[in-house]
């Protein structure tokens, strides 16, 4: 993601980043920093399920077949994977963990809206040690029924182990569901199930009863069941320099959110009622079939992203610009 724009922001980044301060010192332990200078477009993450406290995370385009295990007491990097017979990724914009044991990683990304004929997802073991490891993957080739698009969502159910993506639209994207076995002969065909907001990464809580969407400034959880959006409820989405990613902790009581950038900040939000469902007013945009209100947790954390809002204003169509016209 290169953009000759960033000074449009500079104003704007330093004072939201001081936002950003306070509300990770208010939050839970969890909070890291990516620290490894290789990561310096961090564009999804994914709990691990075979080692605790790790966190999977990758960079956008131009980076190589690379993914890399992040410690979250140390934000050091305790793995670099990479892998082989996949060809050249093109827009890996996601990845997930399956509760098969495999990391799933998405090449979805399409910068142009939507021309490629078709996008990958990638799969490999989840190593049972941590250490720099080349290993090979399998590729998926996935198309959509109603045509090419953008997407920076992969997720991956934890009960059925079947695949959703959620494109990334201005004025509101699709969730498209993946067929229930994945095929390596011929070409995956994701369908259309419902509407979502322009969404920039997405993560089935670890019971599959929620799945949590973030935008650049928002963000909820949705009840999940029969394979259906449900009520929404609204998270306080921390403020990011430019928010790509989203997962649940492993014990599905609080979400972290990443952002882009080296050095990165990983930030977590408790979700209210730790595992229940939450009630009250919520703030996250309208968007789907899926209504219904809903209530934020981490009262502090929204007061400081409204805040903050009114610093970063001119950064929203900067954003806008530089994902439309980044490659």
């Amino acid at each position: 993601m290169r953009f000759p724009m960033r000074s449009l922001l500079s104003a704007a980044t330093a004072a939201g980043l001081v936002v950003l301060g306070a509300a990770a010192a208010a939050a839970d332990d969890g909070d890291f920093t990516i620290k490894d200078p290789r990561i310096k477009e961090s564009s999804g993450l994914a709990a691990s399920r075979a080692h605790p406290g790790i966190y999977w995370t990758h960079n956008d385009s131009d980076d190589g077949p690379y993914v890399y295990a992040i410690d979250s007491k140390t934000g050091e990097t305790v793995a670099r994977i990479t892998m082989t017979g996949v060809g050249r990724p093109r827009d890996v914009e996601a990845i997930s963990v399956g509760s098969d044991g495999n990391v799933y990683v998405g090449d979805i990304g399409d910068n142009l809206g939507g021309t490629w004929k078709n996008v990958w997802i990638y799969k490999f073991p989840e190593p049972a040690r941590l250490k720099d490891a080349t290993v090979k993957a399998t590729q998926y080739v996935v198309k959509y029924a109603d045509g090419p698009r953008n997407a920076e969502a992969l997720m991956v159910h934890p009960k059925t182990g079947r695949l959703y993506i959620a494109s990334k639209k201005e004025g509101g994207g699709g969730l498209y569901e993946g067929p229930s076995r994945l095929s390596t002969s011929g070409t995956n065909v994701f369908r259309r199930v419902d509407d979502v907001p322009w969404v920039t990464d997405g993560a089935f809580s670890p019971d599959g009863s929620k799945l949590a969407l973030r935008g650049y400034f928002w963000a909820a959880e949705y009840e999940w069941k029969d394979g259906k959006l449900g009520a929404r409820h609204g998270v306080s989405a921390p403020l990011m320099r430019q928010a790509e990613s989203v997962t649940y902790t492993s014990d599905g009581k609080a979400l972290l959110f990443g952002s882009e950038g080296e050095g990165s900040p990983v930030v977590r939000v408790a979700v209210a009622g730790a595992g229940k469902s939450p009630s009250g007013g919520g703030s996250s945009p309208s968007g789907g079939r899926a209504g219904g209100g809903g209530s934020d947790s981490g009262g502090g954390n929204r007061n400081l992203v409204y805040g903050g809002l009114a610093v970063v204003a001119a950064g929203a169509a900067w954003v806008g610009l530089k994902r439309r016209f980044r490659r």
